[in-house]
């Protein structure tokens, strides 16, 4: 069964959802898509009656708003405490001890970060919510005069995204402080199937634009870095699936690595890449991840990428910048964003009054500076105000 929720349903999910005629939770948002009346809709009641038939049921959300139903709908499953052990970043780090028994990390309260003693503190360091989404509240903090600055802006930061999401996907309360993890970041779009083996549907690379940038802006995807990390990743990934006894479970994974040594950032459940990031394996590979999960397929790597070149297909998000007043927007000049993409696949214009983003892009390049390019963007540039 699928439930689909806030911020945003992708195009290439809802007509896999009408195709293959897969269950749908009946909600708000389901009702608001232009093919609902052609979707196999379930009222919570037959939604949780359908789910109770398998002891690990297929299930998938595309957003995490989905949580607050599984939680109070889904009790008499394992999945909400699943959910729990990988969306709060602290259980997280607790249940990957026995991998990483040397990894620092410490939670606090939102009200205790200003009272913390910085000589303690071993810096670089990481501070985000235990409950986050996209990169909502992150910073680094290279030293405690840093710590001082980031603590006594943190409320007002707080506030400016508090009211976009549920505290189930955004809770501010409690926060994470953890070493600073060094290396090139990857993410993962994976499922364990019904027997408790990983398949991996995509790989990304998540490159910045310095090292204080925490943006969500591009990621990408090549055969290289599919060929050259699968194995590790895979590896990695039954290690986590055996402690955690998980089954029939989508998950988006962030990792980081360093000298050939792999280390987890996070791991986001029941889903895929947010904000249909997903769908950059569509566009790369051909591969639906929705109808590849719900199948049970896997992909066949070699036959993939057998006469692939040294091309890149990634995906960049064109952000509202946090500080800009959405009242002073007047208009988007969308041709002019689009001047730095050379082959755009797919465009996908967002409303910005309703989300903190103006646009979704799926584009292919031979030219790796296309990227780095589009990373340094001012976004402000592109958003007309007046």
């Amino acid at each position: 069964m699928i439930i689909l929720d806030n911020p945003y349903v992708s195009p290439l999910l809802e007509d896999v959802v009408v195709k293959k005629s897969y269950p749908v939770l009946n909600n708000e948002m389901v009702r608001s898509l232009s093919k609902f009346e052609m979707m196999n809709v379930l009222s919570d009641e037959a939604a949780v009656d359908l789910l109770k038939m398998e002891k690990n049921p297929q299930l998938y959300s595309n957003s995490e708003n989905a949580i607050n139903w599984i939680s109070t709908c889904l009790k008499f499953s394992s999945l909400p405490q699943k959910i729990e052990l990988f969306k709060n970043k602290a259980e997280f780090r607790r249940l990957l001890k026995s991998i990483y028994p040397d990894f620092y990390f410490f939670e606090s309260g939102f009200e205790n970060l200003s009272t913390l003693d910085t000589e303690k503190i071993r810096f670089p360091v990481v501070l985000k919510p235990c409950v986050g989404f996209l990169s909502m509240g992150v910073y680094i903090i290279r030293n405690a005069k840093e710590w001082i600055e980031v603590i006594k802006n943190l409320r007002d930061d707080i506030e400016k995204f508090r009211g976009q999401f549920p505290p189930e996907v955004v809770d501010a309360s409690s926060f994470i402080v953890e070493e600073l993890i060094n290396g090139e970041e990857f993410a993962i779009d994976a499922y364990f199937d019904k027997d408790g083996k990983p398949v991996i549907l995509n790989i990304f690379k998540h490159p910045f634009s310095g090292e204080t940038d925490v943006s969500d802006r591009v990621y990408f995807t090549s055969g290289e870095i599919i060929k050259s990390n699968h194995e590790r990743f895979e590896h990695l990934l039954l290690k986590i699936g055996d402690l955690a006894e998980l089954r029939n479970f989508p998950l988006h994974m962030e990792v980081r690595v360093d000298a050939g040594k792999v280390m987890p950032i996070e791991i986001n459940p029941m889903r895929f890449a947010g904000w249909c990031v997903t769908d950059l394996a569509y566009f790369a590979y051909g591969i639906d991840v929705y109808e590849y999960y719900f199948e049970q397929k896997s992909p066949d790597w070699e036959k993939i990428l057998k006469d692939r070149g040294g091309e890149f297909y990634y995906f960049t998000i064109a952000e509202v910048p946090v500080s800009l007043d959405k009242s002073e927007i007047k208009d988007i000049d969308y041709n002019a964003f689009l001047k730095n993409i050379s082959h755009p696949l797919e465009v996908r214009k967002i409303d910005y009054r309703r989300h903190p983003i103006f646009a979704i892009v799926f584009a292919k390049t031979d030219d790796y500076s296309e990227m780095s390019n589009i990373l340094k963007k001012n976004m402000k540039d592109f958003i007309i105000t007046g």
